[in-house]
């Protein structure tokens, strides 16, 4: 990227002027990680200053039993395989409720697309969590799942969303976005729930006072032009809706541990290598520039590593997703040595040595508790990027 384009990109994120598409393909373009994490550093700390959130959650995945068999996924199950899973019900609350220490504040429940388990499942499911600990945040549900669970129920999004509310549903999550853009997305996705349902149930969920996260899968076969088509997607419903609190951009995972029962479930990486760490930050530093109107961007460690994660928190991110015990629908993929669990003690420390100030959220991103940041009195104390 020449000079001149560099100060005239400066110039507009300084001023609040908008990025357009083509600034945004200009700066992945960009070779210069320095100049553009400093950037997307200046935005992140005028919208949150040196406060890096965190959450203490747990991640709740009911079936992996799923009708569709996307390209990049290794955690689907079909029925009949001797690892496939279905909890009951009262499993489920008894899972949930051994996860209860450590002042649990977020349940995070996603599950695979089962073709048998009826509609009612689901809204008592969250009925019975929620009676099991009235205190936790529910984060449930793809946009896909309520997408299926129209298929299986009859009714209507909208009648689905007021039956899980009020069944104790908090926030939907971001999944099932993926790339939005259908040049990648026919290749990559095994469902019917595209751009178009996707925005619609996250429209309705806005509608009716639910705040939610949402996500991009990058990575993978798409190119920078699709990453950028996908965030301004995102941007302009969020001007609609204003419903987004938090942009995730989710590391795209090759798979190891399935390889070892002879199933390749992945039938990307053949043809794929996975972004590299200075490829994870571009996209955090240009995810930042352009989602404007978002607050906060996450950087989700389980799928990047804490070393990478940290580093996110100089290129635009300000939250660092909580301490996961389980997740296994990257766990299911990954063999990097990514830690299973991260206590929140570890979350405070990474925070801390990244040269931020640690703040506890709950999911609808209301402070919980502020921590003190980085001990000044430590020799060569850590500090955020300057601006």
């Amino acid at each position: 990227m020449d000079a001149g384009l560099k100060r005239e990109l400066e110039e507009k994120v300084r001023a609040g002027e908008r990025l357009s598409r083509e600034d945004g393909i200009a700066l992945y373009g960009c070779d210069d990680l320095a100049w553009l994490g400093g950037l997307a550093h200046e935005v992140r700390t005028r919208k949150n200053g040196d406060v890096v959130h965190f959450n203490v959650n747990r991640h709740l995945n009911m079936t992996n039993v799923c009708t569709a068999s996307c390209a990049y996924c290794s955690f689907q199950r079909k029925p009949g395989e001797k690892d496939a899973y279905t909890m009951r019900i009262e499993e489920a609350v008894r899972l949930a409720k051994a996860m209860e220490n450590d002042n649990l504040t977020e349940l995070h429940i996603v599950n695979g697309l089962h073709p048998t388990l009826p509609w009612r499942y689901y809204p008592r499911s969250l009925s019975e969590l929620k009676k099991a600990l009235p205190n936790v945040s529910l984060k449930a549900f793809t946009a896909t799942e309520i997408h299926h669970f129209e298929t299986i129920s009859g009714l209507t999004a909208s009648e689905i969303l007021d039956e899980l509310i009020d069944a104790g549903l908090e926030s939907l999550t971001g999944g099932g976005a993926e790339i939005f853009d259908w040049e990648v997305r026919q290749h990559i996705v095994d469902h019917r729930t595209h751009w178009e349902d996707w925005s619609r149930i996250h429209r309705l969920a806005h509608e009716k006072g639910l705040k939610t996260p949402s996500t991009m899968l990058y990575g993978h076969i798409e190119e920078p032009r699709h990453r950028v088509d996908h965030v301004l997607r995102l941007r302009e419903l969020q001007d609609e809706t204003g419903g987004f609190q938090v942009f995730i951009p989710l590391r795209y995972q090759h798979d190891f541990v399935d390889m070892q029962d002879g199933k390749v479930r992945n039938k990307l990486q053949a043809r794929t290598t996975m972004a590299s760490g200075a490829e994870a930050l571009k996209t955090f530093a240009v995810s930042r520039l352009l989602f404007d109107n978002v607050p906060h961007v996450k950087v989700f460690w389980v799928m990047h590593g804490v070393s990478t994660a940290q580093l996110a928190l100089n290129h635009g991110a300000d939250d660092m997703d909580g301490s996961v015990v389980e997740y296994k629908i990257t766990h299911d993929a990954d063999d990097f040595g990514t830690p299973d669990k991260l206590t929140r003690e570890d979350i405070l420390e990474l925070i801390r040595d990244a040269g931020f100030r640690p703040v506890e959220r709950n999911t609808r991103y209301e402070t919980i508790r502020e921590y003190p940041g980085p001990d000044p009195d430590r020799r060569e104390s850590p500090q955020p990027m300057r601006v």
